[in-house]
């Protein structure tokens, strides 16, 4: 597991933002001004910014890598827009959050899930996901077709929708959504699993 943090984890720094439709993400994820937002593997910052200026100083974003060089660049890139909702931070997402469980009403692992799988920490960051999410919120996943590239990973680590949903669906999560967000990404969306009791 990479835990130094002043080394670069797997996949650290390439963003899939520029590679997306982000009007129609974000159509999608409908964030609201009130919303608190979790990043999870937000490398830079690019998806956190625009997500800040969208859900403005009502709300509040938590960008979370374990790269601490991308976290210091997201700080500068922070303090030059004056953005006084993104609180950036270096951290495994893979392990406990210092943050209070179900207190996010988005999560967002924009392509990461499949370093995340890569690492073989995917399991930490699943629960951890389910853990922080409010009861009515959403899980946002953004992943590569499978087809061959460039851009993004190799074929051979990429995920499928059925992949995602059987690594994501275990953790208590039910699958809202299956959309097309460019001509090389999809977003799929989860909320948590109603437990119907006797």
């Amino acid at each position: 597991m990479q835990t130094d943090h002043s080394s670069k984890p797997h996949g650290a720094g390439k963003s899939s933002f520029e590679l997306i439709e982000s009007g129609k993400l974000f159509q999608i994820l409908a964030p609201k001004p009130s919303f608190a937002v979790l990043d999870m593997g937000c490398g830079t910052g690019t998806y956190s910014i625009a997500l800040a200026k969208i859900i403005g100083d009502g709300g509040r974003i938590h960008a979370i890598d374990l790269w601490a060089e991308g976290i210091e660049r997201l700080k500068e890139r922070v303090e030059r827009r004056g953005l006084k909702n993104v609180r950036p931070m270096v951290a495994d997402v893979s392990r406990a959050l210092p943050l209070p469980g179900e207190s996010m009403d988005l999560i967002l692992m924009a392509t990461v899930l499949h370093d995340l799988r890569e690492a073989a920490v995917r399991d930490g960051a699943l629960a951890e996901a389910r853990r922080l999410l409010k009861r009515h919120g959403t899980f946002a996943i953004v992943e590569f077709n499978r087809v061959p590239g460039p851009p993004g990973p190799p074929v051979s680590i990429r995920l499928s929708p059925d992949d995602v949903t059987a690594l994501v669906e275990p953790f208590g999560f039910a699958g809202t959504g299956l959309h097309e967000v460019g001509p090389y990404n999809y977003l799929m969306t989860f909320t948590p699993k109603v437990v119907c009791s006797a």
